[in-house]
């Protein structure tokens, strides 16, 4: 698979409600995007910035204007209100360059049940004008990067809920797309499959495609996504990096140390820098939660307080409850319409 060498320069990008990208580091710019139904207006007012060559989480609450956003996005919804441009083009006025180069993958899909795996990416390919050859060629690499080779000639209705949405991201993948739109690709997914997913994912950013992934749990995107935009109720409640949105009204920082055995004297000795609120043992293992004072301490005072005091560290990482609270105090309770 490759990318195209040469791209349009995209529109400078001015007044996100967070934090903007500016230049040849944007892909995408929603510029003041309304749209309703009827009486309901499912966004209102939308504004955000994704970046090239990034994995760009869309996170809300059911029924916040995430399916509408992306619906327009992929040029199947014209915006009522508002502009969007990718890549240069307007999604409204230029909908067939735009086509060209994105894939969108739908929430609840269709498919082609009595096809086989390649039968159904080559029926798309042929759609998108690509020759037999290069689909072929094309085909065999998305299906070694999905991990579907093996089921190449596999009816569709007898894959699993797991290999129908592989390949359901392996036909918005078939012509070679720069930009891909899923909306909650993990819907339905156990567990196993939702981490392979992701790798598939991280796998394709390293390729240099920018994701937009839909979901509505942040937790699931925080290690995954470089940025993030929240929405409720149509509207943008914050845009911008995983960091900004931890660090955007408290001035603590949460992290959880989980250590290879107990250790008698780690406590104390992180309890006793300056700086440190707080430290909590977990239940279920020798873990420990620490809550500090970000402008007076960092995450490598601590690992180098943790090692020195002759304890051995099997994980450490930020505490992702911080989010799921961010999450919680962008929200408004209550079902939505």
């Amino acid at each position: 698979m490759t990318n195209p060498t040469s791209e349009p320069s995209p529109l400078p990008v001015r007044g996100a409600a967070t934090s903007t990208i500016v230049g040849a580091d944007c892909c995408c710019r929603i510029s003041n995007l309304s749209h309703s139904y009827k009486a309901h207006q499912a966004v209102k007012d939308v504004s955000f910035t994704i970046g090239r060559q990034s994995i760009h989480g869309f996170v809300g609450p059911n029924g916040a204007g995430k399916t509408t956003t992306l619906k327009v996005l992929a040029t199947l919804v014209k915006p009522q209100q508002g502009t969007v441009t990718m890549f240069g083009f307007d999604v409204a006025k230029d909908f067939k360059k735009v086509r060209r180069r994105v894939g969108y993958m739908q929430d609840h899909f269709s498919m082609y049940r009595q096809m086989t795996v390649f039968e159904y990416l080559d029926f798309f390919g042929a759609a998108y004008g690509i020759s037999s050859a290069e689909r072929t060629r094309t085909i065999a690499d998305i299906l070694a990067l999905t991990d579907m080779g093996g089921r190449r000639d596999d009816l569709i209705r007898g894959l699993s809920r797991g290999m129908q949405q592989r390949v359901s991201l392996a036909r918005a993948l078939v012509h070679d797309p720069d930009l891909l739109l899923l909306d909650e690709p993990a819907s339905g997914l156990d567990p196993r499959a939702r981490i392979e997913l992701m790798e598939i994912l991280q796998e394709l950013r390293s390729l240099g495609k920018t994701v937009f992934i839909s979901s509505h749990i942040l937790s699931e995107l925080a290690t995954l996504c470089d940025s993030v935009t929240i929405v409720d109720r149509g509207e943008v409640r914050y845009t911008g990096t995983m960091r900004g949105l931890m660090q955007r009204d408290d001035a603590s920082a949460g992290y959880l140390i989980e250590l290879a055995n107990p250790h008698a004297g780690v406590t104390e000795a992180l309890a006793a820098l300056g700086g440190v609120i707080s430290v909590e043992p977990l239940e279920g293992g020798p873990s420990l939660r620490v809550t500090v004072d970000r402008e007076r301490i960092g995450a490598n005072v601590l690992l180098q307080t943790v090692i020195q005091s002759g304890a051995e560290i099997a994980a450490f990482s930020e505490d992702l409850k911080q989010l799921n609270q961010a999450f919680m105090d962008l929200t408004e309770p209550g079902v939505r319409s």
